[in-house]
């Protein structure tokens, strides 16, 4: 398939499903679902492997970087950013998602502002160290909209996830008008930015769909939208 024809970006985290994910230039999976085998066969069909990566929380048994508090939406632990253990963790881990043979990384998690904002100068060094020490083709942040603008010295493209749909625990649904706005001004502002940018959306329905894609492209975002598990290609 040609580079024209495709879809900007998928965002999987199930396995398997490679001929559906070549219809995509870039894809964002689990690093441990997908051997270095697959990796290549997707790489040889022009596509761009992504593994995913979090910064701030910690989905592992106990270790002494996590903090007692935990999200109360996946279970992962907060974690201490700056904890030397946990830099070298997740340093080790990005280069071993690249030896794998994924060309990049997304880095999720880092909306630490809402959490512990003291926190935010080590993320930012973690983000460095990782675009250093890893020496990825290519770094998808995760929002990160409280690191800018340093963090877009470090990455190459931002998404904005839940920028018109989100899932709740009544199911999925576009955000108010408030909040509608709000990320509006958020996005005018990315746009400033010499970075790939994309929406991450959530919804069930045709209507929803549209109307997140809709209005991804009104305000220069690629789209891409899927169920709460990203399960969809």
């Amino acid at each position: 398939m040609d580079a024209v024809s495709r879809r900007p970006i998928c965002f999987y985290y199930g396995d398997g499903r490679l001929d559906d994910l070549t219809g995509y230039l870039r894809v964002v999976l689990q690093p441990d679902f997908y051997p270095p085998a697959e990796l290549r066969y997707l790489a040889d069909q022009g596509v761009q492997t992504l593994g995913y990566l979090s910064l701030s929380e910690d989905t592992g048994p106990p270790a002494p970087w996590q903090r007692q508090e935990r999200n109360p939406d996946w279970g992962g632990a907060f974690v201490q950013v700056g904890h030397p253990l946990w830099v070298a963790h997740v340093v080790a881990a990005a280069k071993a998602a690249i030896a794998r043979g994924f060309a990049g990384l997304f880095l999720d998690t880092l909306n630490v502002e809402l959490t512990y904002p003291e926190d935010l100068p080590h993320l930012l060094t973690l983000v460095g160290a990782v675009r250093e020490e890893a020496q990825p083709a290519y770094l998808l942040a995760n929002r990160g909209f409280g690191l800018l603008p340093r963090l877009a010295e470090l990455v190459d493209g931002i998404v904005f996830e839940s920028f018109t749909a989100r899932w709740t625990e009544e199911g999925y649904a576009p955000w108010p008008a408030d909040a509608l706005e709000f990320n509006a001004q958020i996005a005018e502002q990315l746009l400033h930015l010499e970075l790939d940018l994309y929406s991450l959306d959530y919804a069930d329905s045709p209507g929803l769909t549209d109307f997140a894609a809709r209005r991804a492209r009104q305000f220069g975002l690629q789209s891409f939208v899927s169920d709460r598990a990203l399960s969809r290609t």
